[in-house]
């Protein structure tokens, strides 16, 4: 993924809230787009340690969240917290336009 320009981001944005009328249904849009698109598992690493990202979801508050797991361990972390890899995995363009948007 390469670096995509606020214009690019606002873009995604956009296609991905279109028709949407408050805050809950924008972020309803951008997690479509997100689970639709980012292709999972990929590993990052979290706080120095190498987990998995297995899924993306919506939690109960209304954020999206990463599924990670690390042997046994499971732990669901907010995709604004989460790092992206280097490279990032395919349709991670989708997380850099939901943290364009949640700014």
């Amino acid at each position: 993924m390469g670096t995509l320009s606020r214009r690019e981001l606002a873009a995604l944005v956009d296609e991905a809230t279109v028709d949407t009328y408050d805050e809950h249904e924008q972020v309803s849009g951008l997690f479509a787009a997100v689970e639709e698109n980012l292709v999972v598992p990929f590993s990052t690493v979290v706080l120095g340690v190498e987990v998995t990202v297995r899924s993306v979801d919506l939690s109960p508050d209304g954020r999206i969240v990463a599924l990670c797991t690390r042997g046994e361990y499971r732990q669901t972390i907010g995709l604004l917290d989460l790092p992206l890899p280097k490279p990032a995995p395919d349709g991670a363009e989708w997380v850099e336009a939901y943290r364009h948007w949640a700014q």
